[in-house]
C-alpha cells in the first residue's frame, strides 16, 4: 500500500512541475483564442488568460491514467488472486465522471452557459458514477443520529432518495466552489485546503475497518492536491491566469467522486463550511428573490487601491413581500448594509449577499491580497472545526 502511495506522490509532483512549466507557455494561446478576462480589481485592468483550469485538470487526468496499473499490479503478477473487476470499474467510472465534468466545464467557459445549464451539467456528469455505485454497492441505508432515534429508529433505507442526494451532492460541490469566488486565488486556494483536509482525514482512517475506501480516496486526492497547488502559484495575487469554471467544476466533481465512492459524504461536507455558509447567504439572490447582478465580486476603489463591498440597486416597491422580509432580516442581523443610492430618490442599494462582501463589510476596505489571505485562513480554521465535529463531538450523535 505504502509503495503504491509513494508512486502516486511522485507522479503527482511531476504533474505539478509540468503545470508550472506549461501553463505560462499557453497564456498567449488562450488570449489569441479570446479565452481571457479583465481583472476588474486591478487599477490597470490587465487582460488575463482564462479557463486555464483545463490544463491542470488534463494533467491531473494524465497522471491518473498513468497511475491506473499500479493499484492493481499485484493481481497482474499473481493470477491466483483473481482480478478485482468491481474495484477497477469503480476507478474507471470515477475518472469518467471527472472527464465529463472537465469537458462540460470547458464548454461553459467557451459558450458562457446559463445558470439552469450549470445545475444540469454536474447531474449529467455524475450519472456514470451513480450507475457504478448502483451495480457495485447499492447501499442506501443511513444511520440515524442518536437524538432522532426515538422517532426514526437506528437506521433508515432511503432507496431512490439516496441517489437523488448523491446527485445533488455533485451539483452542490461544483457550484459551491464556483459562486465562492471573486478575488485572486480563492477558487483554487479553497480547493487546495479542502483536498489537504480530506487527505489528512483519509490518512487517519487508514487504520480503520474501511481503509480500502480511504485508500481509494487518497489515490485521487493526492494528485488533485499537488496539481491544484501548482495552479494556485499562478492564480494567487497578483493572478497571472484565471482558472475559469472548468477548474471549479473539475474540483467539485473530484471531491464528490471520492466522497460518494469512499462512503464519507457527510464528512466531506464538513470541509465545505464556508461554501455552505456562502451558498445559504446567497440563496435570495441566486433564486432572484433579491436582484442579482452578473458580477458580485468586490469593487475596487481607484483612489485607495482597496476593495469595497459591491452593491445591487433596487426600488423598494419593486421587491415582493418575501424579498423585503429577507432584506430586512439580513439588515437586522448586520449581514448587509442598505442605504439610499440617490438623495431624495426611490432608488436604494444593498451590499451583495456573498461571504466575501460580508467580510469586507465587517473589516472595512481591504487590499485584495490581504482579503484573499484572510479568506484562506478562514477556510483552514473551518477545516479545524470540521475535524473537531468529526472526532471529539461525533460520539454525541453516532456510536463510535
Amino acid at each position: 500500500m505504502w509503495a503504491i502511495l509513494v508512486v502516486n506522490i511522485i507522479l503527482s509532483i511531476i504533474g505539478s512541475l509540468v503545470i508550472l512549466n506549461v501553463v505560462p507557455k499557453f497564456k498567449d494561446m488562450f488570449v489569441k483564442a479570446h479565452l481571457s478576462g479583465v481583472d476588474l480589481n486591478k487599477k490597470n485592468k490587465p487582460e488575463i488568460p482564462e479557463a486555464t483550469g483545463v490544463i491542470s485538470s488534463c494533467i491531473f487526468l494524465i497522471v491518473m491514467f498513468i497511475f491506473i496499473p499500479f493499484p492493481f499490479s499485484k493481481h497482474f503478477f499473481n493470477k491466483e488472486w483473481g482480478f478485482p473487476h468491481q474495484e477497477f470499474v469503480q476507478f474507471i467510472a470515477a475518472l469518467l465522471s471527472i472527464c465529463c465534468m472537465v469537458l462540460l466545464g470547458f464548454a461553459d467557459d467557451v459558450l458562457n452557459l446559463k445558470w439552469r445549464h450549470k445545475l444540469l451539467l454536474p447531474t449529467v456528469a455524475s450519472l456514470p458514477l451513480l450507475m457504478v455505485y448502483y451495480t457495485n454497492i447499492n447501499s442506501t441505508t443511513i444511520i440515524i443520529p442518536k437524538p432522532l432515534r426515538f422517532l426514526l429508529g437506528n437506521d433508515i433505507d432511503l432507496s431512490a432518495l439516496y441517489y437523488v442526494y448523491m446527485g445533488m451532492l455533485a451539483v452542490f460541490c461544483t457550484n459551491a466552489i464556483n459562486i465562492y469566488a471573486g478575488v485572486n486565488g480563492l477558487e483554487v486556494g479553497q480547493s487546495v485546503v479542502i483536498a489537504g483536509s480530506l487527505m489528512l482525514f483519509n490518512v487517519i482512517e487508514l487504520g480503520g475497518d474501511c481503509w480500502p475506501n480511504h485508500l481509494f480516496s487518497l489515490y485521487f486526492m493526492i494528485p488533485f492536491f499537488f496539481t491544484s497547488l501548482a495552479l494556485y502559484q499562478l492564480n494567487k495575487y497578483p493572478a497571472r491566469v484565471f482558472v475559469g469554471d472548468t477548474f471549479c467544476y473539475f474540483s467539485g466533481m473530484t471531491v464528490a467522486v471520492v466522497a460518494i465512492l469512499g462512503h464519507f459524504s457527510k464528512t466531506a461536507l464538513l470541509f465545505f463550511i464556508p461554501q455552505i455558509a456562502n451558498f445559504l447567504f446567497s440563496l435570495p439572490q441566486l433564486f432572484h428573490i433579491l436582484p442579482c447582478p452578473r458580477h458580485r465580486l468586490p469593487r475596487l476603489n481607484q483612489e485607495t487601491g482597496y476593495l469595497d463591498p459591491s452593491v445591487f440597486q433596487f426600488k423598494e416597491k419593486t421587491l415582493n413581500t418575501l424579498g423585503r422580509l429577507v432584506l430586512r432580516i439580513y439588515q437586522l442581523l448586520g449581514l448587509v448594509t442598505v442605504e439610499q443610492a440617490e438623495k431624495d430618490g426611490e432608488l436604494s442599494q444593498s451590499t451583495n449577499c456573498t461571504l466575501i462582501n460580508l467580510a469586507l463589510k465587517l473589516v472595512g476596505p481591504t487590499h485584495e491580497k490581504t482579503l484573499a489571505a484572510g479568506l484562506m485562513v478562514l477556510q483552514v480554521v473551518c477545516s479545524g472545526i470540521a475535524f473537531v465535529i468529526r472526532y471529539p463531538l461525533a460520539s454525541l450523535f453516532y456510536d463510535c
